[in-house]
């Protein structure tokens, strides 16, 4: 059996694009703990069909995904399935961060362009524009939620060094990948978040 490939890395405050073919294993890994990794999944052959946070959770019923539930797109679709899971929290409400999130929430007068403008950028080489950026599947992000009032807070990740997610992609896509760039969603500090890509066979 070959070796699992050295995983690839993603700077702080950076984003990178890739592609992923369908049966093909992406594994998220947080190598420092308490990082979030915003994730995007388009179709490769039409990018118009993009990973909906919407049509997941309305399938699911349950707002907290971990191994076994299937990631939809906004034709329902599976784009996604996660096969593994290691923390059991993640977020799929928060829209990834932006000049305007760090000059809103923080009062930034020089605002860094956040996940947002880091997938914007790595995305376009693909034809994907800012508007077609939704949601992301937010690895490693805690959101709990008061059940009687709705309120929502961000809480540092529950990921210590080394914990991973890893999906099975149901279709070719397209993949936006970050390590998150608000200090809020990552208990204070910026670190790298790293990815493999293996065959399911290999994973």
């Amino acid at each position: 059996m070959c070796d699992a490939p050295a995983p690839h890395a993603i700077a702080p405050r950076s984003g990178v694009a890739f592609t992923l073919d369908r049966g093909q294993r992406l594994t998220v890994i947080d190598p420092q703990g308490e990082q979030v990794a915003d994730l995007l999944a388009y179709n490769r052959h039409d990018i118009a069909e993009v990973l909906s946070s919407g049509r997941t959770l309305d399938y699911a019923s349950r707002i907290y995904l971990t191994t076994g539930d299937p990631l939809y797109s906004n034709r329902s679709n599976v784009m996604l399935t996660i096969v593994a899971d290691t923390v059991g929290r993640h977020d799929f409400l928060m829209t990834p961060c932006s000049k305007d999130t760090f000059r809103i929430i923080y009062g930034d007068t020089d605002p860094h362009r956040g996940c947002f403008g880091n997938l914007a950028a790595a995305l376009a080489p693909y034809g994907i524009g800012p508007d077609q950026i939704p949601i992301a599947f937010n690895c490693f992000m805690n959101v709990p939620i008061d059940a009687a009032t709705g309120a929502i807070t961000v809480e540092p990740p529950l990921s210590r060094a080394g914990d991973h997610i890893t999906f099975e992609a149901q279709a070719d896509l397209i993949i936006g990948l970050t390590a998150c760039s608000a200090l809020q969603s990552n208990n204070g500090s910026f670190k790298p978040i790293h990815y493999r890509i293996d065959t399911a066979d290999a994973a």
